[in-house]
Protein backbone atom coordinates (compact mmCIF):
# COMPACT_ATOMS: atom_id res chain seq x y z
CA UNK A 1 0.00 0.00 0.00
CA UNK A 2 1.11 3.57 -0.55
CA UNK A 3 2.10 5.44 2.61
CA UNK A 4 -0.55 7.92 3.76
CA UNK A 5 2.06 10.09 5.50
CA UNK A 6 4.78 10.71 2.92
CA UNK A 7 2.65 9.80 -0.13
CA UNK A 8 5.80 8.45 -1.85
CA UNK A 9 6.77 5.17 -0.26
CA UNK A 10 5.25 1.74 -0.44
CA UNK A 11 4.82 -0.34 2.70
CA UNK A 12 6.17 -3.81 3.28
CA UNK A 13 5.71 -6.39 6.03
CA UNK A 14 7.90 -5.90 9.05
CA UNK A 15 8.00 -5.92 12.84
CA UNK A 16 7.44 -2.97 15.14
CA UNK A 17 7.87 -1.97 18.77
CA UNK A 18 4.67 -0.52 20.24
CA UNK A 19 4.51 1.30 23.58
CA UNK A 20 1.15 2.02 25.19
CA UNK A 21 0.67 4.19 28.28
CA UNK A 22 -2.30 4.73 30.56
CA UNK A 23 -2.01 6.32 33.97
CA UNK A 24 1.07 4.73 35.56
CA UNK A 25 1.12 1.84 33.08
CA UNK A 26 3.85 1.64 30.45
CA UNK A 27 3.42 -1.47 28.31
CA UNK A 28 5.82 -2.21 25.47
CA UNK A 29 5.42 -4.95 22.88
CA UNK A 30 8.22 -6.03 20.56
CA UNK A 31 7.86 -7.99 17.29
CA UNK A 32 4.39 -6.61 16.50
CA UNK A 33 3.51 -7.29 12.85
CA UNK A 34 3.22 -4.07 10.85
CA UNK A 35 3.30 -2.58 7.40
CA UNK A 36 6.27 -0.22 7.32
CA UNK A 37 6.95 2.48 4.73
CA UNK A 38 10.35 1.96 3.12
CA UNK A 39 10.62 5.73 2.51
CA UNK A 40 9.66 7.44 5.80
CA UNK A 41 9.41 4.43 8.20
CA UNK A 42 5.78 5.16 9.15
CA UNK A 43 4.27 2.03 10.71
CA UNK A 44 0.74 0.71 10.20
CA UNK A 45 -0.80 -1.85 12.56
CA UNK A 46 -3.93 -3.70 11.41
CA UNK A 47 -7.23 -3.36 13.26
CA UNK A 48 -7.27 -6.85 14.80
CA UNK A 49 -3.77 -6.47 16.21
CA UNK A 50 -4.60 -2.99 17.51
CA UNK A 51 -7.70 -4.31 19.29
CA UNK A 52 -5.65 -7.11 20.90
CA UNK A 53 -2.98 -4.64 22.03
CA UNK A 54 -5.59 -2.38 23.63
CA UNK A 55 -7.36 -5.30 25.34
CA UNK A 56 -4.10 -6.55 26.86
CA UNK A 57 -3.21 -3.01 27.96
CA UNK A 58 -6.59 -2.52 29.64
CA UNK A 59 -6.26 -5.84 31.48
CA UNK A 60 -2.76 -4.89 32.66
CA UNK A 61 -4.00 -1.47 33.77
CA UNK A 62 -6.82 -3.05 35.81
CA UNK A 63 -4.28 -5.36 37.50
CA UNK A 64 -2.17 -2.36 38.53
CA UNK A 65 0.84 -3.19 36.38
CA UNK A 66 3.28 -0.28 36.20
CA UNK A 67 5.72 -1.49 33.54
CA UNK A 68 5.87 -4.54 31.30
CA UNK A 69 7.81 -5.62 28.23
CA UNK A 70 6.25 -8.37 26.13
CA UNK A 71 7.10 -10.26 22.97
CA UNK A 72 4.16 -10.28 20.52
CA UNK A 73 5.23 -13.77 19.39
CA UNK A 74 3.68 -15.07 22.64
CA UNK A 75 0.24 -13.98 21.36
CA UNK A 76 0.37 -15.20 17.78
Amino acid sequence: MRCAVCKNGETKKGKSVITLTKGKLVLTFKNVPAQICHDCSEEYIDEDTTNQLLQIANESFKKGVAFDLRDWNEYS
